[in-house]
C-alpha cells in the first residue's frame, strides 16, 4: 500500500495523451496575450489559471474545447511556439515524466502565416531545448510528437502527409481530435489509408463525448492502435460483479468491448478531464478502475494540464486517494503506457526494464518488495 500518495511524484511516469495547447503556463499566456493585444477573461495569471479550470468544468466537451481560443491565440509565431514547447518539456520532466507524447494540430497555428512545416519545426526545436534544459537540472525526459488533424476540418490528408514526412524529425504518431458529434473518423478514411500504407502509428479521440459508434469507427475504419479516452467502451459492458479492490471483476461484454480488450487496444484515459466533460461522474467512480480490473489496457493521462489544473502525479494520486489504487496499480498502468508508446519494441523494452521497473522495485520507504 502507499502510505503517502504524494511520494509517487518521484517515480518515473509515461504520458501518452497530453495536448500542447492545453498545457501552457497561465503566466506565459498572460505575458504573450499582452504582447499581441489579445483580451483575456482574467486580470492576473493566478485568476486566469482558475478561470480555465472553471470554464472547462461546464460539463460538456464542446464547452471544454471553447477555452482553447485563448491558448491558440498566443501560439501563432515561431518564437511563441518554441517557448511554449520548451516550457512543456521542462514542466513534464519536473513532474517525473520520463517519456511523453505531446500532441497538437499544426493547422491551428497558421494565423500568422506560418506553413505547417514551420509550425512543426518550431515546436520540435522547443521540445529539444526543453529536454536539454531539464537535463541540466538532472531530469531525463524523451518527447515524441503526435501530429493532430481536426475532425471538423478537411485537412487530414495534408496533415497525414506532414506526419509521415517528419517521422525522422520527432513525429511518432497521428491523431484525430475535436468535437466527436457529427464528425466520425470515416470522414477522413483516405488519410487513414495513407497512414496504414506508410506503417505509421495512429490514435483517435473516440468514446469521450461520442459513444460506441465513435469507438467502432476509430478501430475499424481508422485502424487506431490506441483510443484517445475511450471511456465510453463501458457502454458495451454489462457489469455482473464489480469485485473488491484487487479482485477480478466479472462482466458480460458486447462484441466491440471484446474486440478492444482482446486486442489490447489501449485506452488513453484522462480522469480529471473526463469528469469535467461529463464522461465520468467522479474520480472515485471513474471507469478506469473497473476497466483495469476487467482486463482492458488502461493508461492514465492528463489530457490538458491547464484546463484541469493537473499533472500526471496528481491524476495518479487522486486514483490512490479516491479509488483505492495501490502501488501495483500505478506500476501496471505505467508499464502498460510504456508497452504501447509509439516507439520501437526494443526502445519500449529498454524504457520498462531500465527505468520503470527498477524504480517500482522498491517501495516508498526504500525497502525492496518481494
Amino acid at each position: 500500500m502507499i502510505s503517502a500518495p504524494g511520494q509517487f511524484a518521484s517515480f518515473p511516469k509515461v504520458l501518452l495523451h497530453d495536448h500542447l495547447d492545453g498545457g501552457l503556463r497561465p503566466a506565459t499566456i498572460f505575458e504573450l496575450a499582452a504582447e499581441i493585444g489579445h483580451e483575456l477573461p482574467a486580470s492576473d495569471p493566478t485568476s486566469l489559471g482558475d478561470w480555465f479550470i472553471t470554464a472547462a468544468s461546464a460539463g460538456s466537451l464542446e464547452q471544454y474545447l471553447d477555452t482553447f481560443s485563448h491558448t491558440v491565440a498566443v501560439m501563432q509565431t515561431v518564437g511563441n511556439l518554441h517557448r511554449i514547447a520548451c516550457e512543456a518539456a521542462i514542466d513534464l520532466a519536473a513532474d517525473g515524466v520520463v517519456y511523453a507524447e505531446q500532441r497538437y494540430a499544426p493547422e491551428q497555428h497558421q494565423q500568422g502565416g506560418l506553413s505547417l512545416q514551420q509550425v512543426l519545426d518550431a515546436v520540435h526545436e522547443g521540445f529539444e531545448d526543453g529536454v536539454a534544459e531539464a537535463a541540466l537540472h538532472g531530469r531525463t525526459i524523451r518527447i515524441g510528437t503526435i501530429v493532430t488533424a481536426m475532425r471538423h476540418a478537411d485537412r487530414s490528408d495534408e496533415v497525414a502527409a506532414l506526419a509521415i514526412a517528419n517521422r525522422h524529425n520527432g513525429v511518432v504518431g497521428f491523431d484525430l481530435a475535436g468535437a466527436e458529434s457529427g464528425f466520425l473518423p470515416s470522414r477522413h478514411a483516405s488519410a487513414f489509408r495513407t497512414l496504414r500504407d506508410a506503417s505509421f502509428p495512429t490514435t483517435v479521440h473516440a468514446g469521450e463525448a461520442g459513444g460506441l459508434e465513435s469507438i467502432a469507427e476509430a478501430v475499424h475504419v481508422a485502424g487506431a492502435q490506441r483510443l484517445g479516452h475511450g471511456v465510453r467502451i463501458m457502454d458495451d459492458v454489462q457489469l455482473l460483479d464489480a469485485g473488491a479492490p484487487g479482485v477480478q471483476a466479472r462482466a458480460r461484454f458486447g462484441l466491440l468491448a471484446h474486440w478492444v480488450r482482446d486486442r489490447r487496444i489501449p485506452l488513453e484515459l484522462c480522469p480529471s478531464s473526463n469528469v469535467q466533460t461529463g464522461a465520468a461522474a467522479s474520480i472515485a467512480l471513474h471507469p478506469a478502475t473497473l476497466l483495469k480490473r476487467l482486463g482492458f489496457a488502461v493508461t492514465i493521462n492528463t489530457d490538458n494540464r491547464l484546463q484541469s489544473g493537473t499533472s500526471l502525479t496528481r491524476e495518479l494520486t487522486l486514483l490512490v486517494e479516491q479509488a483505492e489504487w495501490t502501488l501495483d496499480d500505478l506500476c501496471d498502468v505505467t508499464v502498460t503506457a510504456a508497452e504501447h508508446a509509439f516507439l520501437h519494441h526494443d526502445e519500449r523494452e529498454d524504457l520498462i526494464d531500465r527505468i520503470i521497473l527498477p524504480a517500482f522495485a522498491a517501495d516508498t520507504t526504500g525497502r525492496h518488495r518481494p
